[in-house]
């Protein structure tokens, strides 16, 4: 879990020229697993297990990274809201459309507001390039090995565009549906994105980010007649994890369920 710095840690494997394994990690302990018992290694107040650390260590690590992150996200805040700037982080796994629903959206919003986009990815300039094709300013953010966007980062993105007062800016991060769930950017609202081609169990297998959303967007409903997903079961499993969670239906493609999407944008702009 990135929040306390232990992503694979004890499991890499490093292969040297040639495809050899210059570390490896030796998990038999003496004795074979049974593999129809179910493993939970998020049980203890931490939430996550790391070999070598106990739960407390871990629980400090991580409201350390957390505060720091807080406090950024509180600096960003501030400038934003001077600026009557409303910020939307946009959270989905990689491919559920997140770039393209966005270029529509500026497409339909597009001289109604200013608008800026920050692109989160760990590596190249391709979905940043896109937003740019519309006309509006985007800034991108490669992390490398990073596998979300933090409110350090996004301060720093500010320095690079020309925000303006009363601007709408959209936060594209990475495609993960659990990191980002736990860092705050300054943003006004996080907005989940869920796509029809994938699990419709998404909201309790990752719910942490479902918590977080104020809205979830069910995207490419136009696929919907192809796949086996379950709609109202999805958005039922959503509102367990989190009551207050709004939820609109759409696709970017066909254009259905767009003008919801938009008018709760401008509600929300003032």
């Amino acid at each position: 879990m990135c929040k306390v710095c232990g992503c694979g840690e004890g499991e890499v494997r490093i292969e040297a020229a040639g495809g050899v394994p210059s570390a490896e990690h030796d998990h038999t302990h003496g004795r074979g697993h049974r593999h129809d018992d179910d493993l939970h290694f998020g049980h203890g107040p931490a939430g996550v297990t790391v070999a070598g650390m106990d739960q407390g260590r871990l629980v400090r690590i991580e409201q350390d990274i957390l505060a720091k992150n807080a406090s950024f996200a509180d600096e960003n805040r501030a400038f934003l809201d001077g600026l009557g700037i409303l910020a939307l982080n946009l959270v989905s796994s990689p491919g559920a459309g997140k770039t393209t629903l966005l270029v529509e959206t500026i497409k339909a919003l597009n001289g109604k507001r200013p608008i800026a986009v920050i692109e989160g990815d760990q590596e190249t300039s391709n979905d940043a390039e896109r937003i740019r094709a519309t006309g509006v300013a985007a800034v991108q953010i490669n992390t490398g090995r990073g596998c979300h966007l933090d409110a350090h980062m996004v301060g720093h993105a500010f320095e690079s565009l020309l925000l303006e007062p009363g601007a709408l800016l959209f936060i594209e991060n990475i495609g993960n549906l659990v990191c980002p769930a736990g860092f705050d950017l300054g943003e006004a609202h996080k907005v989940v994105i869920l796509s029809v081609t994938e699990g419709d169990d998404k909201p309790i297998k990752y719910p942490d980010i479902f918590a977080a959303a104020d809205l979830m967007l069910v995207s490419k409903l136009d696929l919907l007649p192809h796949t086996d997903f379950d709609l109202e079961g999805c958005i039922e499993k959503a509102r367990r994890v989190n009551p207050r969670i709004e939820t609109i239906v759409l696709s970017a493609r066909s254009g259905e369920g767009m003008e919801a999407w938009l008018d709760w944008i401008m509600a929300r702009q003032g």
